[in-house]
């Protein structure tokens, strides 16, 4: 059986206050852990996700977007997830968080909010 994989990469800004990730593959149980990591470890006062090559999101998933959220809160740090798929924001929208994650369509304009 083929376990499900996640990449993350850092998208190169000239903006010092913004980390973009870029994930690409699937947000589940098998990948939240290094997913996790990744995003701790993220300083920059801002982080964008880029969620549009995300295929997939479990709960899990959605967990680890929540535990993101709350870490960066206590820091007092933004967060935003951009590009959501249609899947993905589904799974958002079902668990309440479209009023506690803020989520734009593109990069450029949860850059142009955050």
């Amino acid at each position: 059986m083929h376990t499900p994989t996640l990449e993350l990469a850092r998208e190169t800004v000239s903006d010092q206050n913004v980390a973009v990730l870029k994930l690409d593959g699937k947000l589940t149980l098998e990948t939240v852990h290094n997913f996790l990591e990744s995003t701790r470890s993220e300083s920059a006062p801002a982080l964008i996700l880029d969620m549009s090559r995300v295929q997939f999101v479990d709960s899990a998933g959605v967990g680890a977007l929540v535990q993101i959220l709350v870490h960066r809160r206590t820091l007092k740090q933004k967060f935003a997830l951009a590009g959501l798929t249609d899947q993905g924001r589904a799974v958002i929208e079902v668990c309440g968080l479209l009023k506690l994650i803020p989520c734009y369509a593109t990069i450029a304009e949860a850059k142009e909010h955050l």
